[in-house]
């Protein structure tokens, strides 16, 4: 099999799957949902999912995994202090430059 058709079959694939994830709720949820517990379950869903293929890239980007655990760290703490979200990058990526030079 050649590369080209190797790689069109696996963005047909791709593209599958992500249309059966976006139709399979629709098919399943004719009427609106009433069920308080469902209707929570199904709103933080997204934010599990981000969540969870996240927070380990996070930790091992660098080299150093205690430079990525610092990093989160400080970005956790300095959120917690409600400041911007540029803020919280920026001393989070400090943190980490300063933990990959001492290190």
């Amino acid at each position: 099999m050649s590369d080209g058709l190797k790689v069109f079959l696996l963005m047909l694939t791709m593209c599958g799957v992500t249309y059966l994830i976006r139709m399979l709720p629709f098919v399943f949820f004719k009427r609106k949902v009433k069920s308080r517990f469902i209707r929570s379950l199904l709103y933080y869903i997204p934010y599990a999912v981000l969540s969870a293929m996240t927070f380990p890239a996070v930790l091992y980007t660098t080299e150093n995994f205690y430079a990525g655990l610092v990093g989160t760290v400080v970005a956790l703490i300095a959120a917690a202090f409600k400041l911007s979200l540029i803020v919280v990058a920026i001393l989070s990526c400090i943190s980490v430059l300063a933990v990959l030079l001492i290190f």
